[in-house]
């Protein structure tokens, strides 16, 4: 059981989030890194359709490390990091 509870420690968390006009978001994290994350495929599912509207996806809020919107839509900060590109002076840097 021991075994159980020693988990890896948590990946990097958000710190800030900015929306841009087509559908991305510029994430800073925990570490320190700038990355940008492309939402615009999220929009095919149900759960998050209402980010199909711009002012929505806009009111973007960063809270407990991670992404949230209104009606409870939200983000895990780990999958935002694995699936977000690093972004460097305004440049998304090829990995």
């Amino acid at each position: 059981m021991e075994d159980i509870l020693k988990a890896s420690p948590l990946g990097p968390r958000v710190l800030t989030a900015t929306p841009t006009d087509d559908y991305k978001l510029i994430l800073k994290f925990t570490n320190g890194e700038l990355r940008i994350f492309d939402a615009q495929p999220l929009l095919g599912f149900a759960v998050f359709q209402p980010l199909a509207n711009k002012s929505f996806f806009q009111s973007v809020k960063v809270a407990y490390g991670s992404v949230l919107w209104p009606q409870d839509i939200d983000y895990c900060p780990d999958v935002l990091y694995a699936e977000s590109v690093p972004y460097v002076n305004g440049q998304v840097v090829a990995v």
